[in-house]
Order: C-alpha cells, then structure tokens, then sequence
C-alpha cells in the first residue's frame, strides 16, 4: 500500500515540477534553496574537493534546459556498502578504551565489541608445530659427530658426511671428492647445445598447481555490495536529491527489497522510495525525497550565523551528504573534509 502511495505521490510532484518556474534569485541564506546556478557552483567544488564525483550527461531526451548540457547530474561509482543496516542499528558500543601502562594517554580500540568480526576471529589459530613435521630433517649423529642419517618424511635418504663440528669446517677429504667428481662443466659449451634454452628437461613440482577453494573458504569471504550514487537537481523543491542503485558482489544488479536492507529502517520506504530517474532511462532506483532538506539546511546556516560565522553556498553538496548519511549509515561515500559548524 505505501509503495501505490509513494507512486501516486511521485507522479503528482512530477507534474509539478513540470509547471514549476525555474529560480532565478537566490534565497539560499533566507530559505535554504538553491537556483540551478548555485547547484553547480556546489557541484563544481564537489568535484574538486572530492574527484570520486564527477559531472554526467545523461540521456539526451532528458536534458534540462536550465542546467548546462555537461553538468546535468553528479555521480559516484562502485561505493563500497559492507554490512547491511540491521547489523548495526540497536547494537551496543563497539569501542573499548585501552589504557596506556606507563601512564600516558590510552588509545581506543574500535569495533571492539562488533559480533560482525567474532566468527572471523574464531577462525584465527595458533599454527602447531606438530603440522609441520613432515618438512622437518631427522638427523642422526654418532659419538664422533658424523651425521649417519638424514632423512625426510617424503623421501628417506642416507648420506655419510664426516661433519668436524668443533671446528665448524668441512674435512680437508671433502676436497679430494669434489675433484675424484670430475671436472666443471664447460658453460660455453651448454649454451651453445641450446639445453639452457629447452624447457622440456624442466620437471614442475605438481603441488604448484592452483588448488580451486574449498565451500567452506567461499563462505567466508567477505561479500561486498557497491552502489552508484548520483545528485540531481529537484526543480520542485528546488534543492539537491540524491538516487541510489545497487549491485551485489558479482555486479548483479540488487532488488529493491535487498536496497531497503542498506537503508535506515526509519527512513526504509517512506523517506525513501524507488521512483524514476530525472535523466537516465531505465529501472527504478532508490531515492531520498527531499522534502526535508530545505528546512535542514536552513537550520545549519543559522547555526553558523549564530557562531559567527558564514556558511557559502559552494557549500552546499558536501554538508548536503553529511546529513543524509543518517539515513544510508552503511554506504561509505562521504570522503570530504570535516565541517564544523
């Protein structure tokens, strides 16, 4: 029922926008809007603050005539989405403070307490030496410290050394064995026997061989979701929207109830809704109505007035995503600067 809601209402506002005149004045400061000239002017130190944003064209038919042809839209891809909003919304805090031994200040240890990593931390063990034994040499010594035997597991092989282990150095016999061994052989002539250049005398160990995953490691592997974003410009409420589309760990696109998983259960649905995009053709997407953000903004900018300070328009998109990541906490895509207001 609400989705008809939410479509009959998206049709409406369509239309009103539609017969919307376009704002020319600013009343950015009074109101909290902006005309399609700031919105650029935003968009442009976006771009420049932040370049994983950048200007888009979008579908010729849907060209708006008061935006420049180039700078119809802003987007963002392949922003990473680890967890879904379940796994951290009414959980406990994840930070431990760690305090310092010498006294000093101590340091916080974050995700402490996040069940998410307990079942890969389960899986860390101490390595036993007991499993590596099959590549460790058995060596036997007799009461004069020749070694007798020397083996491996995988092949058992005898060997009589005479080892002076006082002296740490090889018995002068050792020499006379090397030359009964025969003479070095002549590098000149094996190159030009082309045996340095044939690789069939090669002999590969087969376990170099690629071993294909077992079930239980593709479990667990870490999947991660991405989503596009893209900022247009909402000629109605005349402020910044944002639109979200999704894709899955193979690039498959996401369905728009796994969407609603990586959205705030508060805003799921009703702040956001899947409605048709300004400028590109095609499914659906994700999007946060801006019927808000005006009075939002206004808000910040008194704040600022307040503190003695001046809050520029050029402003606009970046303290614009800090406020709507409220409702999509678990999409990573805000890498701009801090404000403090």
């Amino acid at each position: 029922m609400q989705n008809v809601i939410n479509s009959v209402k998206g049709t409406a506002l369509g239309f009103a926008g539609f017969l919307t005149p376009v704002l020319k004045e600013s009343k950015f400061k009074e109101t909290g809007v902006v005309t399609p000239h700031e919105f650029v002017i935003a968009g442009d130190h976006l771009v420049h603050t932040c370049p994983t944003w950048e200007w888009a064209c979008g579908d010729d038919c849907k060209t708006k005539s008061y935006l420049p042809k180039n700078k119809q839209y802003l987007i963002t891809r392949n922003v990473p989405c680890v967890r879904r909003c379940k796994q951290i919304e009414n959980c406990e805090v994840q930070e431990n403070i760690v305090e310092s031994e010498d006294g000093n200040e101590g340091w916080v240890e974050t995700h402490h307490y996040d069940s998410a990593l307990s079942p890969l931390s389960e899986k860390i063990s101490e390595i036993s030496l007991e499993e590596n034994l099959n590549s460790v040499n058995v060596t036997s010594l007799n009461k004069d410290n020749n070694v007798l035997h020397s083996a491996t597991n995988e092949n058992s092989t005898v060997k009589n050394i005479n080892v002076d282990t006082q002296n740490d150095c090889v018995d002068d016999d050792d020499d006379d064995d090397d030359e009964e061994e025969g003479d070095a052989i002549d590098m000149d002539a094996f190159v030009e026997s082309g045996l340095l250049e044939d690789d069939s005398v090669t002999n590969y160990p087969e376990h170099t061989k690629k071993k294909k995953l077992s079930s239980s490691s593709v479990d667990e592997i870490l999947k991660t979701r991405t989503y596009d974003l893209h900022i247009t410009y909402d000629k109605f409420y005349q402020t910044p929207r944002l639109w979200l589309y999704g894709y899955n760990e193979n690039q498959g696109p996401l369905s728009v109830e796994e969407m609603y998983e990586d959205v705030s259960q508060d805003y799921a649905k009703k702040t956001v809704t899947m409605e048709s995009h300004p400028h590109v053709p095609g499914p659906s997407m994700a999007s946060i109505h801006p019927c808000k953000h005006a009075d939002i903004m206004k808000k910040l900018i008194q704040m600022v007035t307040d503190g003695g300070g001046d809050l520029g328009v050029h402003m606009y998109l970046i303290i614009f995503l800090k406020f709507v990541q409220s409702v999509i906490p678990t999409i990573d895509y805000d890498y701009t600067q801090n404000i403090n207001l």
